[in-house]
């Protein structure tokens, strides 16, 4: 009788094992492998990896808030559904359907897979949703109903409703490059939208109210916009005489300068500076684009585009003033090129690059439609054409981290607010209060201009990597 016990456990023990890691047969011949049109000679491809779990903590056996208390009895869709309260219930419901919750047991008969834990080997079996909880049980999940609140994090929620957790808060604030009492400046990545609308709710105007607030009860407010696809310094205000004065600051059309002397040179000094790849280069290095825009409708009536005004006195258009610089020579049929935008028109740099200077923004297909369809992604370069030795890129390998970049069919929008020039909001805005020339010594000694600079997201990166050695 002993001996069929000890047979049993070694035969528990040896199932265990061949579960979660399966060794491979030693008599497996090698087999040949097509990956990216190469063939392989190896051994034999490995099985499904085992799938990764979870542990809650142990069931502590107090009543569950905002739960009937009169029955006593908590079920295990309960326990998890107050555990991963972020969770929608029908993606918890969906995991005890397909059997992936599971409860550790102490009868190793009824167990259907084992795990390590605190150096034990430790039985589980799946449990049903409707199963009451006891005092110290702990159950497993996959890792994968913890992703979905991760990969729901994303997804489009009403602003008003908009509650972000912390990885959220602490995501966005890492993007905030400046903050003091007035003003807010952060560094906007690709594809995020800056302004909210009814279709698009997780916009940078809600982010920022929702998790940008700090120790003020209204969160910052926007006061100049960047393009969806566009990336870089984003100002916003934190008070109402801030917010007013960085308006007039971006208000094409000023009113009469102030009194502050001091306050009227630091507008004077402001400025924008953005960093774009196009595809061609420029006839001239450097120069200046007066072309003003116009707005007009599809054939759809619903799409809205931005195009050279004709000047025929029969449309409307607006005032736009780019001055720009190529920054080195073309490369592989591209140049990168500094634009600073005299005026803030909707679309004006992409539009005086693809129209006014005949060279659009690398990812910009709304104003580059044409060029790009013989668009053709930059080859991998080795020798370095200059001086014939192998090149030495600042990439990293492998095709994943290289979307987007010039490496990609399909780049991202080459388009960064690089460097933002503006007066010390904080500063001025006493000096403007009380129309004084004096201030305190705390705000004396700081400067008159504040000045920014953003790194540029990892497309722009890699592209700038690859051609950054052949600038001049």
């Amino acid at each position: 009788m002993q001996k069929n016990k000890l047979g049993h456990h070694l035969l528990s023990l040896a199932r265990y094992y061949s579960r979660v890691a399966p060794p491979p047969p030693a008599y497996a011949d090698p087999v040949i492998r097509v990956s990216n049109n190469v063939a392989y000679l190896g051994s034999p491809k490995q099985g499904p990896k085992p799938r990764q779990l979870l542990s809650l903590p142990p069931f502590p056996g107090h009543h569950l808030p905002g739960k009937n208390s009169a029955t006593g009895r908590v079920t295990a869709i309960s326990w998890l559904k107050y555990y991963f309260d972020e969770i929608s219930d029908s993606a918890i419901q969906s995991h005890f359907n397909k059997g992936l919750v599971k409860i550790e047991s102490s009868n190793p008969n009824a167990a259907d897979s084992f795990i390590e834990r605190d150096g034990q080997m430790k039985s589980l079996r799946k449990i049903k949703h409707n199963e009451v909880m006891e005092v110290g049980a702990r159950v497993w999940v996959p890792v994968s109903i913890a992703e979905t609140r991760v990969s729901r994090r994303f997804d489009c929620i009403p602003s008003g409703t908009l509650h972000p957790n912390a990885d959220e808060i602490d995501y966005l604030r890492r993007l905030v490059k400046y903050k003091d009492y007035a003003i807010l400046v952060l560094n906007k990545p690709p594809k995020l939208p800056v302004k909210g609308s009814l279709p698009v709710h997780n916009s940078m105007d809600a982010l920022a109210a929702a998790a940008l607030s700090y120790d003020y009860d209204e969160g910052p407010k926007l006061v100049h916009r960047l393009d969806r696809e566009s990336s870089g310094l984003l100002l916003m205000g934190r008070t109402k005489e801030s917010i007013s004065h960085l308006h007039w600051l971006f208000n094409d059309i000023n009113p009469a300068k102030s009194s502050c002397k001091a306050w009227n040179d630091a507008c004077d000094a402001k400025f924008q500076r953005y960093w774009a790849l196009v595809i061609g280069t420029p006839k001239e290095n450097e120069g200046l684009i007066r072309s003003p825009l116009s707005k007009i409708l599809l054939d759809d009536g619903k799409t809205e585009r931005v195009i050279l005004a004709q000047n025929v006195g029969l449309e409307p258009s607006q005032e736009a003033v780019t001055e720009y610089r190529v920054l080195g020579p073309m490369i592989n049929g591209c140049s990168w090129v500094e634009l600073r935008p005299l005026t803030s028109r909707k679309h004006q740099l992409r539009v005086h690059c693809a129209e006014a200077l005949g060279t659009p923004i690398v990812g910009d297909y709304k104003y580059g439609w044409f060029v790009h369809r013989q668009w053709k992604q930059m080859p991998r370069v080795d020798i370095e054409p200059r001086t014939g030795k192998p090149y030495k890129l600042r990439r990293p390998e492998g095709l994943d981290v290289q979307k987007g970049s010039v490496l990609s069919k399909v780049p991202l929008v080459h388009l960064h607010c690089r460097e933002l020039v503006l007066p010390n909001i904080a500063k001025s805005l006493p000096l403007l209060s009380n129309n004084a020339e004096t201030l305190s010594p705390g705000l004396s000694g700081k400067p008159d201009l504040l000045r920014f600079v953003a790194s540029m997201p990892k497309h722009m990166k890699i592209s700038w990597n690859l051609m950054s050695s052949y600038l001049v």
